[in-house]
């Protein structure tokens, strides 16, 4: 009884260890993208306040019209930035998730092999203990 505590206890601490791991590379990832998300809106906003300022300054037709094609270039440009963020941050949940994949898939691994090896080791007691 002694020892199936003892390896429940070793498998609980191991299966803490990777949570925390697992947590640790999700919160990374998290803040990563919040703060390029972030960034990102900041710019977008300084450059929409920017054209907001020019077209507030607009006295006539003639400066409304020199503002449309600058208005189309501040739109097009926080497309792109919002399109570029969403990339990169794609990217990066990506990565993270590879990350716990590989860590999941080595916990699996090495918990496969504890239990084969003590299978293998109550099958030789068994067999021992039958002769």
């Amino acid at each position: 009884m002694y020892q199936f505590n003892e390896q429940f206890a070793a498998a609980t601490r191991q299966f803490a260890d990777t949570a925390a791991q697992v947590n640790r590379l999700a919160l990374d990832n998290a803040e990563a993208v919040f703060g390029l998300q972030l960034t990102a809106i900041e710019d977008r906003v300084n450059a929409t306040f920017a054209f907001l300022g020019e077209a507030a300054e607009a006295r006539d037709f003639d400066s409304l019209k020199t503002l449309w094609p600058k208005g189309v270039q501040v739109a097009r440009e926080n497309i792109e930035r919002a399109v570029s963020t969403g990339q990169d941050a794609l990217g990066r949940t990506l990565k993270a998730q590879e990350a716990i994949g590989e860590l999941t898939k080595s916990q699996l691994e090495t918990s496969a092999k504890t239990a084969q090896a003590n299978v293998d080791k109550a099958t030789k007691a068994a067999s021992r203990s039958a002769k």
